[in-house]
């Protein structure tokens, strides 16, 4: 996969509970997270249908790669509700990270890549696109634009994460 995307940038985790899940990787060193309560996406699409899909996310760095937590607050149609009504809870994807999104895109479908959910946050710049690739749990592929300000907000955690004293490990309302 590595040839076609480049470097894994992060790793998600799909949770029922996730103060109990930052709370677990707070005690086994990784930190700090910085928590945002119920995501405001600027559209989202599972298989291809609107979908009003509310979520929860906690990232921190463990060296260059980020921890992703997601705990989904409602019902709507996501693949983040799909892994969790298989009975499954943890690892759900990998993500690579471009500044060039629709060419990498492009790339994905036109070498067969099909789209599992996709969706927008903090404008065009914000895009992610989930390929529907799991052969087993945790083969996810996300795609996410780095090219604008949530770029500039991964790579302030990552740079935080290196000079982390294990202070303040929570950052934001949980």
């Amino acid at each position: 996969m590595s040839r076609i995307f480049g470097q894994i940038a992060q790793i998600g985790y799909v949770v029922r509970d996730i103060r109990a899940s930052m709370d677990h990787w707070v005690a086994n060193g990784v930190g700090p997270w910085f928590y945002i309560d119920r995501v405001q996406t600027d559209y989202f699409r599972h298989r291809g249908i609107d979908s009003d899909m509310e979520m929860s996310v906690a990232v921190a760095n463990s060296g260059d790669v980020q921890i992703e937590l997601i705990q989904q607050r409602n019902d709507a149609p996501s693949a983040y509700k799909e892994f969790l009504d298989a009975g499954r809870e943890g690892m759900q994807h990998v993500a690579y990270w471009t500044t060039d999104f629709q060419a990498l895109y492009d790339r994905a479908i036109s070498l067969g890549y099909k789209v599992l959910q996709e969706g927008c946050i903090g404008g065009e710049q914000g895009r992610f696109v989930y390929l529907d690739t799991e052969h087993e749990p945790g083969t996810v592929i996300e795609i996410s634009d780095m090219s604008g300000p949530k770029g500039q907000f991964f790579a302030y955690i990552r740079e935080v994460a290196r000079d982390w004293d294990g202070n303040d490990p929570i950052r934001g309302q949980v």
